[in-house]
C-alpha cells in the first residue's frame, strides 16, 4: 500500500495549482455530480507549463449511465480481456482464478485456475489479455505474480476445455506485496506491452536493466519487440512507479495511469524511450529530462487503476477516490477531467471500452474497502 507522508504546506499548494491550471474544486453527490480533481494539472508532456489547448475546445462528452450489471459477487477482480465475440474473462487476484462473463454467458461460469501465481499483498494474477489472432490461435495472456518474481505467461483457451498449462514469455519482474504493476494489453501494432512497479525499490525505475518501473513492449512470443528504444530490451518507457492503465488513442498513442505516492498521481502520454521521472520527481517536475504528466491528481481524489479509451476520450478507475474520471483527449493534453459516480460502487478497478459502451470493475473485495451485498461486481455504462 501506498506510504503516506503529512502534507507540508499543502494548503497553499493546493491554491498554487488551482490558480495556475484554472481549476477550482466542487463538492457535491451523486450518480452525476461533476466532481473537480482537487487540484488538477494539465500540462504539455515534456514541458513545465500549465497548458491551456489552443482553438476550439472538445465537445462536451457524454455522460457514463449504469445500465445494468454483467456480473456480481465476484472475488478480487482485476483483469479483464474481451472475446471476439463480446464476452470477456476476468481475473481473481487472490484466488488465482479466471471466469467468463457478458452478454453470452450469464451468470458467469469459471473456466479455470493459473498454477503458479502466489498471493501477497498486491500481488497475484493481474492483467490478463487475448491474443490479436485470437480465433486461430486461442491464445490468453496473463501477468502474475509468484514466490520470486513478477512474470507473464501465456495459455491456451478454448471454451468448453481446461486451459492450457502456461508458457513463461518473461520473467524476474521485480515483486513485493505492493507496486507490482500488472495490466498488460496488445497495441494496434500487435505488440504485447506491460505497466511494471519497482516493487518498493525506487532505484530499479530509472535503472534501465531492470524490468520494475517500466512500461514494456515485446513481442507476441515475450521477446523485446522490433524498434525498441534501448538495444536487446523490452524497455519501452522508464522511471514509473506503479502503472496502473493502458489504452491506445484513435491515432495510435498510448496512454497510461500511475499510482503517486504521498501527493500525485498521474495520466501519462507515453513516448518510446522516455522517462517519466520517478522517484527524483512525483507529478509534474518541470524538468527537461523527464516527460512532466498531461494531467495529475490529489492521492486521495484518484489512485487510478484501469484506464479505456472511448470517442479520444480518457476513463480513469479510481480506487481511493471511488469514482471513475472522464477527461477529453485535447492534441497532447487532455481537457477538464470530471467525475462521476464518487462513492456509490466503492473502490473502482478497471474500466473496458466494449463496442460503444464500458465495463466498469468494483474492486471491494481486496482487502481494503467493505463489501456490499453483490460485491464485486461487473457495470455495464452506456453514453448518454
Amino acid at each position: 500500500m501506498r506510504g503516506r507522508r503529512p502534507r507540508a504546506g499543502w494548503s497553499s499548494l493546493v491554491l498554487v495549482v488551482a490558480l495556475a491550471t484554472g481549476l477550482a474544486s466542487c463538492g457535491g453527490g451523486g450518480e452525476s455530480a461533476d466532481h473537480r480533481a482537487t487540484p488538477v494539472r494539465s500540462a504539455t508532456p515534456g514541458t513545465g507549463a500549465p497548458n491551456v489547448p489552443a482553438g476550439p475546445t472538445a465537445a462536451k462528452p457524454p455522460e457514463p449511465v449504469v445500465a445494468g450489471e454483467l456480473a456480481r459477487d465476484l472475488n478480487t477482480p482485476w483483469g479483464v480481456a474481451v472475446l471476439p465475440d463480446r464476452d470477456a474473462l476476468v481475473s481473481s487476484r487472490d484466488t488465482g482464478t479466471i471466469t467468463r462473463f457478458g452478454p453470452g454467458t450469464v451468470p458467469p461460469v469459471p473456466v479455470g485456475s493459473v498454477p503458479g501465481f502466489v498471493h501477497r499483498g498486491e500481488g497475484g494474477l493481474l492483467g490478463i489479455a487475448v491474443s490479436p489472432k485470437f480465433a486461430t490461435d486461442h491464445f490468453l495472456y496473463a501477468y502474475l505474480t509468484t514466490d520470486r518474481d513478477n512474470r507473464i505467461v501465456r495459455m491456451t483457451y478454448v471454451p468448453g476445455q481446461p486451459l492450457g498449462q502456461p508458457e513463461v514469455l518473461l520473467d524476474a519482474i521485480p515483486a513485493g506485496s505492493n507496486h507490482n504493476g500488472g495490466r498488460i494489453a496488445f497495441g494496434p501494432d500487435g505488440m504485447l506491452y506491460a505497466g511494471t512497479g519497482e516493487a518498493g525499490h525506487k532505484e530499479a525505475a530509472q535503472d534501465k536493466s531492470s524490468l520494475g518501473g517500466k512500461i514494456l513492449r515485446l513481442t507476441p512470443d515475450g521477446k523485446p519487440a522490433p524498434g525498441n528504444p534501448f538495444p536487446n530490451s523490452p524497455v519501452w518507457s522508464l522511471g514509473h512507479r506503479n502503472v496502473q492503465g493502458l489504452a491506445w488513442d484513435s491515432t495510435g498513442r498510448l496512454w497510461a495511469s500511475e499510482f503517486g505516492q504521498d501527493t500525485w498521481d498521474e495520466l501519462n502520454l507515453i513516448r518510446s524511450g522516455a522517462n517519466y521521472g520517478w522517484p527524483e520527481v512525483e507529478g509534474a517536475g518541470d524538468r527537461p529530462e523527464y516527460m512532466n504528466p498531461v494531467a495529475q491528481w490529489a492521492t486521495d481524489d484518484a489512485s487510478p487503476s484501469g484506464i479505456a479509451i472511448l470517442g479520444d476520450v480518457v476513463y480513469l478507475a479510481g480506487l481511493k477516490g471511488e469514482r471513475l474520471w472522464q477527461a477529453p483527449i485535447l492534441g497532447s493534453t487532455v481537457g477538464e477531467p470530471k467525475a462521476y459516480f464518487q462513492g456509490k460502487y466503492g473502490r473502482l478497478r478497471t474500466v473496458v471500452a466494449v463496442g460503444g459502451e464500458l465495463w466498469l470493475v468494483t474492486n471491494m473485495t481486496d482487502g481494503r474497502g467493505t463489501p456490499r451485498k453483490g460485491d464485486d461486481r461487473i457495470l455495464r455504462l452506456v453514453l448518454s
